[in-house]
């Protein structure tokens, strides 16, 4: 376990200037705080935080950042409390120990709900400053190498949630060294099989073509030097777990791979990176499509280099990164080669803001939160934009656009912002039209047509690919639902208060909000329209001494075929009973189209067809189901008459829309019979939606058919010349 002296000494080395008193405080702390507690390894568990720290100065961070390392799980796993914290060491230290700190006493119904609430808070926190990112990831990392100690199962669960969010997160603040570890260790224990078996073929290939490697090394570097530039070269080899994805992804064995040695050249300055490329292109021949500069056009975590593949000495094929030493420090460190000492201090968040990408990202990301998905949607979308590969894509004035690979122009529109995405209508890529679902390439210039009080159809939620965008959409899917229920409430409400007598302005109602329990008006108009409210409970609200006189209606109902969104060609009207046709054309509600979005149902036993007088029923939170004035199963909802809506058809003449209806037919038990039936259905031009046959003796079967129809007449006719069938005993249909 590292000493006290040697925590500061790690510090000075890089910093001479460290606070030593801090330092030592912490030190002590922490110890006493974490007293005989042990690690699963059966250290103390002090050695922990320790490490933590020791993993950070590595990094040359700052001192709050090593401070905050000593002490990040005194206030979760010690008596330690925030104030305290904040008393002995500063409010700056005390938010970092807390941004680190897991929620307690969560009360959510599931481990995942937990562990997405724990990564929202943690992301809220880094959101404020960087450096608990940077200690959290120390501390996943300390974990992951002493995670041997642990039991299978967490093993297997914390293997598999570094793999899925920590080590992505990594990369995605440009950290590829911790990145590369935190793989490595989590592959090794949730595929120890595989991992076993890459990395004994890594160290045999290594072994048959190190020559090779020293070779192309040597000659590279006497080549460059001949030319004048100063650059050290060095070759890698790709760790397992990249090795393994590699072949996963593109389904090829381990003998098909061409890139797992490849070569660094770090040189002193960004002419020196194009020159070393001149150099290597005139030696050797390119191999084609495998040139990528990302030093004019850097990477999303900050990442600068050029990419090319040649092939070298003895035919064989060599990846080349080239880069500057600053390069190399943001390759391997990230957003941790921002938080340098600059001058004897830390670059505070609005320059790292400034000057990081990555970070830049990662806000954007966090913004998503103050948008009102629930933690788990946070989580999925951040797990979407975190394992994407990136394209880079252009507005027509310029403007670059990184977005995750097989995005679209729609994931295009709300990167540049959510009112584009939400106004999209069309794409040019290239100049040329483009269907919305296109995917976009490397350098494509997106320009996206508008219109405007567009709202996005709900189904883009599934196809786009971006976090950003999926959330976008669902929340304007919720808003223009939340609409339309407030606007058939606004219009059940202002019904109510001239049935009572009552004048109506929004103002009364503002004015008795909290005696509705609502926050604003168009909650309580919405709740009225999904039917979680009474409208006469509103008059009531504005007018206490009003008592709502009115009597049960009373009709009668049928089937349903599932939920339907009525076309426009085939829409609902909304009426209330007792007015005459022009009072009920000019307070009419209609119910309109699949863009709608108010769920619309016919009766569960039978459905209604256009030609039959209808009533249109409110149920709470589900929205309004349609029966015939006939149906029986209307009584069920005697004594609930807030919940009764008169209804009418406004059905566009030309259209064919199709409508549910339910007969059943006693016809004789022999063979064809079916098929005389269905025949007659057929050429009606009706469909049989489904069909139950019960037997009623030897000689007889009942059939109950949903049938879709036209409307009443066509359903008429049916039934008709299903009577005319002699192989048909008896034609109803039902009612409920």
């Amino acid at each position: 376990m590292m000493r006290q002296y040697e925590l500061v000494d790690r510090v000075r080395r890089y910093n001479p200037q460290a606070d030593e008193v801090s330092l030592n405080r912490a030190y002590v702390y922490a110890m006493k705080a974490h007293g005989a507690q042990k690690r699963a390894s059966g250290d103390p568990y002090f050695s922990h935080p320790l490490e933590v720290a020791a993993i950070l100065t590595d990094m040359k961070l700052d001192d709050a950042t090593i401070v905050a390392a000593v002490l990040h799980d005194t206030i979760e796993d010690t008596d330690s409390t925030r104030e305290e914290i904040d008393r002995l060491f500063g409010s700056d230290i005390g938010r970092l120990v807390d941004g680190l700190t897991k929620l307690k006493k969560l009360d959510l119904v599931s481990k995942r709900a937990a562990q997405a609430e724990n990564f929202r808070k943690l992301l809220l926190a880094v959101a404020e400053d960087v450096r608990v990112l940077l200690v959290k990831l120390a501390d996943r990392l300390h974990n992951m190498r002493t995670l041997h100690f642990m039991t299978q199962d967490k093993r297997a669960r914390i293997a598999e949630e570094t793999l899925d969010i920590y080590a992505p997160l990594a990369g995605r603040m440009g950290m590829q060294r911790m990145r590369d570890e935190l793989e490595d260790l989590a592959f090794r224990h949730l595929m120890p099989d595989a991992y076993a078996m890459i990395a004994a073929r890594l160290e045999e290939l290594h072994k048959k073509n190190g020559k090779i490697i020293v070779k192309i090394e040597k000659e590279l570097a006497d080549e460059l030097a001949a030319r004048g530039i100063d650059a050290k070269v060095e070759g890698r080899q790709k760790q397992p777990y990249s090795v393994w994805r590699k072949m996963e992804r593109k389904s090829i064995a381990f003998e098909q791979l061409s890139d797992i040695f490849g070569f660094r050249v770090i040189v002193s300055s960004v002419e020196d990176c194009y020159r070393v490329i001149g150099v290597v292109h005139t030696k050797w021949a390119v191999v084609p499509g495998r040139f990528k500069d990302y030093i004019s056009t850097p990477k999303q975590n900050d990442y600068q280099s050029i990419h090319t593949t040649v092939v070298g000495p003895g035919r064989q094929r060599a990846e080349l990164q080239v880069r500057t030493a600053a390069m190399e420090d943001i390759a391997r460190n990230g957003i941790a080669a921002h938080a340098l000492y600059k001058d004897g201090r830390v670059a505070d968040r609005e320059t790292l803001t400034n000057e990081s990408r990555a970070y830049q990202w990662l806000r954007r990301t966090i913004s998503l939160l103050a948008e009102g998905d629930t933690p788990e949607e946070f989580l999925e979308h951040t797990k979407l934009e975190l394992f994407h590969d990136q394209v880079f894509c252009f507005t027509p004035k310029g403007r670059l656009i990184a977005l995750p690979r097989g995005a679209t122009p729609i994931d295009f529109a709300y990167a540049v912002h959510t009112d584009v995405g939400n106004s999209a209508v069309g794409a040019k890529i290239n100049g040329r039209h483009a269907p919305l679902l296109s995917e976009l390439q490397n350098g494509d210039e997106v320009e996206i047509a508008r219109a405007e009080g567009q709202i996005p159809p709900a189904v883009w939620e599934t196809l786009v690919i971006t976090g950003k965008a999926r959330s976008a959409i669902r929340r304007a899917s919720r808003d223009a639902v939340r609409a339309q229920y407030a606007g058939l409430g606004r219009q059940i409400v202002t019904r109510a208060f001239e049935r009572a007598g009552k004048p109506y302005t929004e103002d009364k109602l503002k004015s008795v909000l909290s005696r509705l329990a609502r926050a604003s008006v168009d909650d309580v108009l919405a709740a009225v329209g999904r039917g979680e409210m009474f409208s006469g409970d509103v008059v009531k609200a504005v007018y206490p001494e009003f008592m709502d006189e009115r009597k049960t209606i009373a009709p009668r109902p049928r089937g349903e075929a599932g939920w339907f969104g009525l076309k426009k060609a085939a829409s609902l009207v909304f009426k209330f009973p007792g007015e005459t046709s022009d009072e009920q054309n000019r307070k009419s509600i209609p119910i309109r189209g699949l863009q709608g979005d108010l769920p619309v149902r016919f009766a569960p036993n039978g459905g209604a067809v256009p030609g039959d007088r209808i009533v249109g029923i409110l149920t709470p939170g589900e929205g309004i189901t349609i029966y015939p004035i006939q149906s029986p199963d209307l009584t069920a909802f005697d004594e609930q008459p807030e919940r009764w809506l008169d209804v009418r058809w406004d059905i566009e003449d030309g259209r064919q829309d199709f409508f549910p209806a339910r007969i059943v037919i006693t016809a004789i038990n022999e063979p064809g019979t079916l098929g005389a039936i269905a025949t007659v259905i057929g050429d009606h031009a009706a469909n049989i939606d489904n069909i139950v046959i019960n037997p009623l003796s030897a000689d007889f079967r009942e059939m109950i058919i949903d049938v879709e129809v036209n409307d009443l007449k066509h359903l008429n006719a049916v039934i008709s010349h299903l009577r005319a069938r002699p192989v048909v005993s008896k034609v109803e249909r039902v009612n409920g």
